[in-house]
């Protein structure tokens, strides 16, 4: 599931990058080519400027070396003439179209031949004698240099007539462009938003089927899971039930013929008494009869405890803790209160063998010395502790004497779970485990919920 989302808002953020990187791209290239032009216009405008500027500047230099009575300056003027000209041919060769026309070529032409006849002019008026420029410049101003000059500012301003319309030509080429980019704009931003709704909507689709995948399987799962607790309370109710079964039955069957063995070894051994035979004849035949007596009792105690029946938890509890202290060298206390109540008799067998089951734990694997059991009923729930000062339970540990830990866990958590209660493990290592079970306190008369499935 997290991987199709991953992919689909991935796709939807590369769609968007790639959107708005050719906007960003298409804005700069527009960008770019619009500065040109302008660097460009603004350029020739210049250059043009620069030309009318220095044509109107040498016929200042005529006019001015026309009308100086001294004629040793004429020199200096023809030297400012040429250099006036001079700037204008370097700002025409500087000079580019704004757009490669051949009217605008053919106008530079034509502005280049102007100027180049009107410098020509004014060099030939300077050459003239000196001494009559005052009485005759009137007439070579108006005759031969202002006709000159005008045709030269006409060109001049037809050319930057020119360029103006260029300009504003591709100007409204770049308003036409800018609108043609808005509008694949939109269209990309259009198909972006189209293309995330649907990879959206696809990963939305198969996210809500992976959805409904994973709630079948969990469902299944659950399922199973109450199957298996079904199954499990059912097999610990069988077993519980054979073990009161083989119990009654040693207790009834096998103990009473073993009883009545010894009745016949007393009617024997008066018998050999009378007779005048030996006095121990029968002896060792009577220990061994009533040794196989209490070990069939202890068994029978064993697999199903009279007393849990007949007096209780507590005294069930009291009286294997009493046999486990003399089996294993292991000081066992057992404290209760709120007991007096008897309850449910699966509740009492579960947790006589939740402390059975703990209790041989802790004798094979703890290593402890003391062990403490605890029942304590607090209104509507009872807890039941064991704890002791063992080893410990160490973490990840593959030893096999954890694994066999574990398995007696997994016995006390089914039992646990069929009494719809809780299991707390707390153990650290090297000091002591305490195995913690609450579960509801329902007294004699009620039924635990899990094993209502007995019934189904």
């Amino acid at each position: 599931m997290k991987t199709a989302l991953l992919v689909g808002f991935g796709l939807i953020l590369t769609i968007w990058l790639l959107a708005g990187y050719y906007f960003v791209r298409r804005m700069a290239d527009l960008e770019t080519r619009a500065a040109a032009i302008n660097a460009r216009y603004t350029r020739a405008q210049d250059l043009l400027t620069t030309v009318r500027n220095q044509v109107l500047l040498g016929s200042v230099y005529v006019r001015d070396a026309l009308l100086d009575p001294n004629a040793a300056n004429a020199g200096e003027y023809r030297h400012q003439l040429e250099d006036a000209y001079r700037a204008a041919d370097e700002a025409l060769q500087q000079y580019e179209p704004i757009i490669d026309v051949t009217v605008e070529a053919e106008r530079i032409g034509g502005l280049r031949r102007d100027i180049e006849d009107f410098r020509r002019t004014l060099l030939d008026v300077l050459a003239t004698d000196s001494r009559n420029w005052t009485d005759e410049a009137p007439a070579l101003l108006r005759q031969r240099i202002m006709p000159k000059r005008q045709g030269v500012l006409r060109v001049s301003e037809e050319v930057q007539t020119l360029n103006r319309n260029a300009f504003v030509e591709q100007q409204n080429a770049i308003v036409g462009v800018y609108r043609v980019t808005q509008r694949r704009l939109w269209e990309s931003f259009g198909l972006a938003v189209v293309a995330s709704l649907g990879i959206a909507l696809l990963a939305m689709t198969y996210v809500s089927r992976l959805e409904r995948r994973i709630q079948r399987q969990r469902n299944s799962e659950i399922a199973a899971s109450r199957t298996l607790q079904r199954l499990s309370t059912q097999l610990l109710t069988a077993q519980e039930d054979e073990r009161r079964t083989i119990a009654r039955e040693l207790h009834d069957e096998i103990g009473q013929v073993l009883t009545a063995i010894k009745v016949e070894i007393s009617f024997a051994e008066r018998a050999v008494d009378a007779a005048g035979g030996p006095p121990h004849l029968l002896e060792e035949v009577r220990a061994l009869t009533d040794g196989a007596l209490h070990s069939v009792r202890d068994l029978s105690h064993l697999l199903h405890p009279s007393l849990l029946d007949d007096l209780g938890l507590p005294a069930a509890i009291e009286w294997y803790a009493r046999g486990f202290a003399r089996r294993y060298p292991i000081a066992v206390t057992v404290r209760h209160d709120g007991m007096q109540e008897r309850l449910v008799p699966e509740t009492e067998s579960s947790i006589y063998r939740i402390v059975q089951e703990a209790l041989t734990n802790v004798a094979k694997h703890s290593g402890a010395r003391t062990c403490a059991v605890d029942l304590r009923r607090t209104g509507a729930w009872l807890t039941v502790t064991v704890a002791d000062d063992g080893v410990g339970i160490e973490p990840d540990s593959s030893e096999p004497s954890s694994r066999d830990r574990g398995l007696g866990l997994i016995g006390i958590r089914e039992r646990v779970v069929a009494l719809g209660g809780t299991l707390d493990v707390d153990s650290t290592p090297r000091a002591g485990t305490r195995v913690s079970v609450r579960v509801p306190a329902r007294a004699a008369g009620a039924r635990a919920p899990g094993m209502d499935a007995l019934d189904a």
